[in-house]
């Protein structure tokens, strides 16, 4: 997407500062007019663009003759298809997947998983998957294979790993989607649904056949002593009813109060109706969490409606920093989120590899080629990135071209170093999110868009010429009438930066909501970043979504109206753009300013940080934020093992339950049956405390749905906190001074169990709310 101006991590202002990520955390150091850096998604990526002849070549030998001449029969018959469906779709058949990556931007990467290579894996590994998962994990086990794993990969040590890591990645990603859905393909009912249903009925039958009651909504009431439930039944409904809100709101209440479920139907201020249920209800809550297990509170809102949820993008002009690191998270738990809401979620990382900012990176990369070949280089030149990471890519260019490159003119170069470099910092931007088990589903390629895709050296078909996929979206936006050649006022801000007065194309941006219209071509021709986003909606929309989510860095917010202006002009107005804005990491060290990384040059990095705290602090410290909320990352306060701590105490709740299990177990009252557990006697759970803890269960579901909705993954860790405090509460009131109250109790077996049954729930869903989170949920804390 854009190439917007990023925000600088607080703990990291280099003057130099000045190519911008779309992440929302410190800016890396880049010249003044390096290209405006992207925003924090995955994007689409071909995996035969993955690689260099030389990584290519190391992977295919470890692949049998067998497994090539399948692999290659394989990959012929998928080029064969694709010249036959040019239509949207994202399954590798249409036109604008096979742009993904392009023929300059990748092929590092592309070596390290060709086709003969990656077929292998993806047959061993994603099909055997799809006989245990449901569809969308079977997809999605796919994509992580044959899209994504053209570098090396990072084991948990944080070693790469080459092809056998890659293989080992993909085992563990199988794993973990397959424990995710594992259970009934259609979740099971909870009792927020069920409650809404009969609210809906007896609405229905209060205004007859016809009413539209799918506006209703019930959900916890904002002070706990109205009710367990409150419904805005009548405040939707008054107006089609033709009634006062508090009026319908007395007829819906009188069918309610006969409901078997019901004790009590109260109406509140306008209208709505506050519900407060019998007993015996809460016992069946605790039991349908313990039927469902791991799939409860997975819904069914989404209906299978594809989303594309992009993040993270940032050039691939160094490693990423902390701010990277938390739009990062972010979009992983919202596309996860979304997933169990039901949702068909790609995620996608758009490679910003064409323009200013990449030719930076290849001249930075050329000074360290000298530098390995003995040159003295001296200070790193203003504009230029002065970072160490860069010295691995001089070295390898010198040991592959000796000093030939330096005989060369900078015109034939440029593009030789431009590929290497943008390559490695790839493999490393992977391995980076590899660290925090984030895996992109599909990378696309900017370059693609204006020099169109790699030939496929597998393909029957000749090569068709290359596409400008840009030329082409403005010529058909001309032709809607939405492009026009003219001229634009100076803006009324005063800031004349990207302002020319002169006459050029523009985009009719104003039609579409947006406060000005935009320049399409600069004043040498090219394309502004604007015009190549513009063409990546339009591919995000031929491929089939109408609905995508961005993350971006909270500093670009100026850029929202006219992104949300191309997606409407590119789908004619079918497609909807939500934006969701990351605020800066201020990285801290108990309380004081964390100090610059020498490799990166002015900040540190992401690999840095989770070195230092682990994968699990990075994830949900970085999600019990609010996104919008800018976040004091302190990495002493995160692996303190205290109350103040948040992924501390979840995790310490799920690792309590299990000793309390094993504590049963050694005092043989954990029955050996684990449905002895959902035929517990649970009438026996009459503590307020305890009827307090199921409430919360019960509301697991709830809370997703409306979480998924909004898109707001930190409501999850919200409520995991909650949950875990309640559980450590009813723990300690069960201690010297309320004995009957502990979870074991010698002498009554039967009260054991079914507290080992609201253990079981509490774990359960400590466990599904944390796997969503991409946090362990550990049986021991050490």
């Amino acid at each position: 997407m854009a190439k917007k101006r990023s925000t600088k991590t607080r703990a990291a202002a280099s003057s130099r500062s000045k190519a911008r990520s779309k992440s929302g955390g410190k800016a890396k150091a880049a010249p003044a007019r390096a290209k405006k850096a992207r925003k924090t998604n995955p994007g689409k990526s071909s995996a035969k663009k993955a690689g260099s002849k030389k990584a290519n070549a190391k992977t295919k030998a470890k692949v049998s003759s067998a497994a090539k001449s399948k692999a290659t029969s394989k990959a012929k018959t998928l080029a064969k298809s694709k010249s036959a469906s040019r239509g949207a779709g994202r399954k590798g058949a249409t036109k604008t997947a096979r742009k993904s990556v392009s023929a300059q931007a990748n092929r590092s990467v592309k070596a390290a998983v060709r086709k003969p290579a990656v077929k292998p894996v993806a047959k061993a590994v994603a099909k055997p998957a799809r006989k245990a998962v449901s569809k969308p994990a079977a997809k999605t086990v796919t994509k992580t294979v044959t899209k994504p794993a053209a570098t090396p990969v990072v084991t948990e040590s944080g070693a790469p790993s080459g092809a056998a890591g890659l293989l080992t990645a993909v085992v563990e990603r199988v794993r973990a989607v397959a424990e995710a859905v594992l259970g009934p393909s259609t979740p099971g009912p909870h009792l927020f649904a069920e409650m809404q249903a009969r609210v809906r009925d007896a609405a229905g039958a209060v205004l007859g056949s016809g009413a539209d009651l799918t506006r209703i909504v019930v959900e916890p009431p904002r002070d706990a002593s109205h009710g367990d439930m409150a419904t805005n039944a009548a405040m939707v409904l008054a107006k089609d009813a033709g009634q006062k809100p508090r009026d319908l709101a007395e007829a819906i209440a009188e069918k309610l109060r006969a409901d078997a479920k019901i004790e009590k139907v109260d109406i509140a201020g306008p209208g709505f109706i506050n519900l407060t249920l019998k007993g015996e209800v809460w016992p069946d809550a605790l039991r349908a969490v313990l039927e469902q297990g791991k799939t409860y509170g997975r819904g069914t809102v989404g209906a299978g409606k594809k989303v594309n949820v992009e993040y993270v993008s940032a050039n691939p002009t160094g490693p990423l920093h902390v701010g990277h690191g938390r739009g990062a998270v972010f979009g992983d738990a919202l596309s996860s989120l979304l997933v169990a809401a039901g949702f068909d979620v790609t995620r996608e990382y758009y490679i910003n590899d064409a323009g200013a900012q990449v030719d930076v990176l290849a001249r930075s990369a050329f000074l360290r080629y000298r530098e390995a070949l003995g040159e003295d280089i001296g200070d790193i030149p203003e504009g230029l990135y002065p970072g160490d990471y860069l010295k691995e890519c001089g070295a390898e260019l010198a040991a592959d071209y000796g000093d030939k490159l330096k005989a060369m003119p900078e015109a034939e170069w440029l593009p030789i170093v431009r590929r290497r470099a943008t390559d490695m910092m790839m493999a490393e931007i992977r391995n980076d999110l590899a660290r925090l088990r984030i895996v992109p589903e599909v990378f696309f390629s900017e370059r693609s868009l204006i020099e169109g895709e790699e030939p496929d050296p597998f393909a029957s078909e000749p090569p068709r010429p290359p596409a400008d996929v840009v030329a082409e979206t403005i010529a058909a936006l001309r032709t809607a009438g939405h492009v026009y050649e003219g001229r634009l006022p100076p803006p009324k801000s005063g800031n004349l930066e990207d302002w020319e007065d002169r006459e050029q194309t523009l985009f009719r941006s104003t039609d579409f909501g947006d406060d000005v219209d935009r320049p399409l071509l600069k004043s040498d021709g090219s394309y502004t970043y604007f015009a190549t986003d513009i063409a990546y909606h339009k591919s995000k929309f031929d491929r089939g979504f109408a609905d995508m989510i961005y993350v971006w860095g909270a500093d670009h917010g100026g850029y929202v109206k006219r992104m949300q202006a191309a997606v409407k002009a590119v789908s004619g107005g079918k497609g909807q753009l939500d934006i969701k804005l990351v605020q800066l990491v201020r990285l801290l060290r108990n309380g004081e300013p964390v100090k610059m990384s020498k490799r990166a040059g002015d900040y540190i990095t992401l690999r840095e940080v989770v070195d230092e705290v682990g994968k699990d602090a990075v994830r949900f410290d970085m999600l019990y934020r609010k996104n919008d909320a800018v976040l004091d990352f302190d990495l002493a306060k995160v692996i303190e093992q205290s109350k103040d701590n948040p992924v501390f105490y979840v995790q310490y709740g799920h690792a309590r339950g299990k000793s309390i299990f094993r504590t049963a177990a050694d005092q043989g009252l954990l029955p050996a049956d684990p449905a002895a557990l959902r035929k517990a006697d649970l009438a026996r759970l009459t503590d307020p405390g305890e009827l307090s803890i199921i409430r919360k269960l019960a509301l697991y579901p709830r809370m997703l749905e409306a979480a998924a909705l909004a898109h707001e993954p930190h409501r999850v860790a919200f409520y995991l906190y909650e949950l875990a405090s309640e559980f450590h509460a009813q723990w300690t009131r069960g201690g010297k001074e309320s004995p009957h109250l502990r979870f074991i109790i010698q002498d009554d077996p039967q009260t054991t169990v079914a507290r080992l049954a609201l253990v079981q729930g509490i774990v359960t869903v400590l466990a599904c709310g944390l796997d969503l989170l991409g946090v362990e949920a550990p049986d021991e804390m050490r």
